[in-house]
């Protein structure tokens, strides 16, 4: 078995891609001509985007959409960087919501957390022990 990735089912594939590759410096790989699925480039584990209605193709009794929920989904992304304030700001000024500062862990790891604006819920972080 191996992770091979996740997929977030946003209101727009493109838009979704465009935020990320702005807030977070990933390109993106692909994008399905029809514009229902997309993916970015991450490392190993491929971070993808689909559409809603082809989640509701998928699950007939329908799904979640974090971005019509008031509160973020009990799902996060979590990007690993050196500096989680300067990547803070920048994902607040691409267009993300701010839910929590940068913040010293007890632990000495620093972590923010940002909602984007397809509702999709990022953890900020330091590499632990770093």
């Amino acid at each position: 078995m191996k992770f091979g990735y996740t997929i977030a089912y946003v209101p727009s594939v493109a838009q979704s891609l465009q935020f990320f590759e702005q807030a977070f410096g990933f390109a993106t790989k692909f994008l399905h001509e029809s514009g229902t699925y997309g993916e970015l480039v991450t490392g190993e584990t491929t971070l993808a985007f689909a559409a809603h209605e082809l989640a509701e193709s998928n699950f007939a009794q329908g799904h979640v959409a974090a971005s019509e929920s008031v509160k973020p989904l009990g799902m996060e992304l979590g990007f690993v960087t050196t500096d989680v304030p300067a990547a803070h700001a920048r994902a607040v000024a691409a267009g993300a919501t701010e839910l929590t500062p940068p913040t010293t862990k007890p632990w000495g790891q620093v972590v923010s957390y940002v909602r984007c604006p397809d509702g999709t819920l990022v953890e900020l972080c330091s590499p632990i022990g770093g």
